[in-house]
């Protein structure tokens, strides 16, 4: 077992691929298999989804490839092919730095013409699902007669979807007497073990065991929520707590930058984290994160380790966790030195199972609470200024801004001017309703298509500073945004759809008249 990629021997390519993924030392799965699938043993690995299995077989798959041969010589099965694909995504990321490594993802949905071509362009690594990789074979589109490392991944996933016959009937055409065959399971049922003992020969069994983490100085509940109203319920709750500092948690590159668009369009501080950025990237955008820059940092879980901020007062799950030590670590984010902390998560129906899988590993019951209304956001706003207020007058030093007032505003009463400066500084929000529950009143959302697109060098944010500047009407107002190449759709409340027929329909852009019609239905 090693504590550090630098001591397993590996190839200084992986070691910066690694360092540019922003792994700062191995998982315990992968101090241990790591090791073991360099010197060629089988392996029965028992992990859970989300502990760094894909890098612990994808590195000495990487490693142990021949370049100049164009045959397959590893095998990687998964039971979904949205799996095949993350694990493709991954290992292709690992060999960034490996010229001549050609990996696929094989999967039923997609064409099969297109695969075939693929495969005859020659490939050293296939992942894919049982059932398309037997219709390759049964084809004879595909041949592994010359596999020298055969992985499972998720065999009880393959067991409970009725893959094992097709798991067996794969692996037994699999002819080089000397392959490697391992296999990674949450759990070890007979059946899984049966696998084993027919195709492995003396494995070495590894099992990783969770560390029992709690964060008790954290107050932990989640709110129920569509996947579409996501982004406005993170708008609402970052308005309804005004944290000082939050991390965002989500779980893809691409989710993180469409996110930190849609934030920031609404008009927050916010910046993004994740895989894909330079180190030199990740380490800027931390340094402004701690010297209170921006207040919204939007991670995936590879790119937020490491972080180290004592002030983060909210952690949002925007998106759960695959694996519950994963969600362990990200809440462990708050309530540092100390201090309190939240941790918020956003859970669709669909994953109301996973949310109990980690309230038995935390062995806590995460609390369900109600969405907040408008109203309840305005009275949080109110109460917040009027806290900042008072803490402003007891710290004295006021005496310039009273002369100011007192000379330039004397015909008001003291009152009339807190009153005024308290409705600039809040910017009262029409609470007529947006697209989220429990708001104060019925007023529906009107989807419009206007003649804008990305032909435009037109982005989502500069989109919303348009139609602010044209209408008045508030970032948080615009919802549900798409941007196409010719044309565009934004759906905005009810109260607020003549102001956009009115001042947007046959303004000009670029010297160009914009044309606005309500959308057909979806």
């Amino acid at each position: 077992m090693s504590d550090n990629f630098n001591d397993m021997g590996l190839s200084s390519k992986i070691l910066k691929a690694v360092t540019e993924m922003g792994f700062i030392e191995p998982s315990p799965i992968q101090a241990i298999a790591i090791p073991a699938m360099m010197s060629g043993q089988d392996i029965v690995g028992q992990a859970q989804t989300g502990t760094g299995k894909t890098a612990a077989f994808g590195i000495p798959i990487i490693e142990k490839m021949n370049y100049h041969l164009k045959h397959i010589q590893a095998l990687v099965l998964t039971p979904t092919r949205e799996l095949a694909i993350q694990v493709s995504e991954e290992i292709n990321k690992l060999a960034k730095f490996h010229t001549g490594f050609n990996i696929t993802p094989i999967y039923g949905g997609q064409s099969i013409d297109r695969q075939i071509r693929t495969l005859r362009q020659g490939v050293q690594v296939v992942v894919g699902t049982p059932g398309r990789i037997l219709d390759h074979l049964r084809r004879g589109t595909m041949h592994l007669d010359k596999v020298s490392i055969a992985v499972l991944d998720e065999a009880d996933e393959m067991l409970d979807m009725g893959f094992l016959d097709d798991v067996r009937d794969i692996l037994s055409k699999l002819e080089n007497p000397d392959k490697q065959t391992v296999l990674f399971s949450a759990t070890m049922p007979e059946e899984i073990m049966s696998i084993a003992r027919t195709f492995q020969k003396n494995p070495n069994f590894i099992k990783i065991v969770h560390k029992e983490l709690t964060v008790p100085m954290v107050k932990q509940f989640y709110f129920e929520v569509r996947e579409s109203d996501k982004p406005a319920l993170l708008i609402r709750l970052i308005d309804y707590y005004n944290p000082s500092l939050s991390i965002v948690f989500v779980k893809t590159k691409v989710g993180v930058e469409e996110l930190k668009e849609k934030i920031h369009a609404a008009g927050y501080s916010v910046e993004g984290l994740h895989g894909d950025m330079k180190q030199t990237q990740r380490d800027y955008v931390m340094k402004r994160f701690r010297n209170n820059d921006f207040d919204i940092l939007i991670a995936t879980d590879v790119a937020a380790r490491g972080i180290d901020v004592d002030d983060i007062s909210v952690v949002f799950n925007y998106d759960l966790p695959q694996d519950e030590e994963y969600y362990v670590h990200r809440i462990g984010r708050t309530a540092r030195a100390g201090k309190d902390g939240m941790a918020v998560s956003f859970v669709t129906s669909r994953e109301i199972r996973k949310l109990k899988e980690i309230e038995r590993f935390i062995k806590l019951r995460i609390e369900k609470r109600n969405i907040p209304t408008l109203k309840d956001v305005e009275t949080s706003r109110k109460d917040a200024f009027l806290a900042t207020v008072k803490e402003t007058i007891e710290k004295g030093a006021l005496d310039m801004y009273i002369n100011i007032i007192t000379e330039d505003l004397y015909e008001f009463s003291s009152v009339e001017v807190a009153a005024a400066l308290m409705s600039m500084m809040l910017e009262k929000r029409n609470e007529s309703g947006d697209s989220l529950g429990g708001s104060s009143g019925s007023d529906e959302l009107v989807r419009f298509f206007i003649t804008l697109g990305r032909r435009d060098e037109m982005s989502i944010k500069d989109l919303v500073d348009w139609i602010r500047e044209k209408t008045g009407i508030r970032g948080q107002d615009l919802m549900d945004i798409a941007m196409m190449e010719k044309f565009c759709f934004v759906s905005v409340p009810g109260s607020f759809s003549s102001k956009i027929m009115e001042s947007v329909n046959g303004a000009s852009y670029k010297g160009r008249k914009i044309h606005v019609e309500l959308a057909a239905k979806k």
